[in-house]
């Protein structure tokens, strides 16, 4: 479990294909200093497991679905890519919880500053829409962030200059293909009503007689 907050931005050193799996080495600093194998790390998003330490970094196995269902698989040697460590249950949530699961893959639709801060617009999946919320939170690259608006696919989040230095969405261009998890606790609600009343969902007056 993560909170969206990155610790680190660290750089891709290699791919290597093995198969239809792979792994990726990554070089950073401070998040591997308590680091051990076995131990989760968030790569822009997407939860792998530490095979090996370095001396300057980590290597982790991409599994087949990794690949086919994140952007880890688009990384070149030189890439940046956000880092984050497991959530410790001591540790602040600071951000939103977020699991590293990644739902679909979005693509950047432009990113307009806005005084010192900046408005990023992401196209997401159709099938991940009933999950997002204006005002709810969505992680973008493995950034928890805020949803400012939602039109159809489009959603539109606001970055403040701290995220835009110690991010790499602050170097986002139009193209760019960003991985997305939408809210968990909006998810296991949306499953929850589904499987009350099928996939029809529910009206206003179904709702209050379920107490909501």
């Amino acid at each position: 479990m993560f909170t969206g907050l990155i610790a680190e931005v660290g750089t891709a050193l290699r791919l290597v294909q093995k198969g239809s799996e792979a792994e990726l080495s990554v070089s950073c600093g401070n998040i591997i200093q308590e680091a051990k194998p076995g131990d989760s790390i968030s790569v822009d998003g997407a939860c792998v497991t530490v095979e090996r330490l370095t001396r300057d970094g980590f290597t982790a196995f991409l599994s087949r679905e990794t690949l086919q269902k994140t952007t880890l698989g688009d990384l070149r040697p030189g890439a940046a890519v956000n880092l984050e460590a497991a959530l410790r249950p001591t540790d602040r949530l600071g951000g939103h919880l977020v699991q590293g699961h990644v739902e679909g893959i979005g693509t950047v639709l432009a990113l307009e500053r806005v005084g010192e801060g900046a408005m990023l617009r992401v196209e997401i999946p159709e099938e991940l829409t009933p999950f997002v919320v204006s005002k709810g939170s969505i992680a973008l690259a493995g950034v928890s962030l805020t949803v400012a608006a939602l039109r159809g696919r489009e959603v539109e989040v606001a970055l403040i200059p701290a995220s835009l230095k110690a991010t790499t969405l602050g170097g986002a261009a139009a193209g760019r293909r960003v991985n997305v998890e939408t809210d968990v606790v909006g998810r296991y609600i949306v499953a929850y009503l589904k499987g009350l009343r099928g996939e029809r969902g529910l009206s206003v007056d179904e709702l209050i007689k379920q107490g909501f």
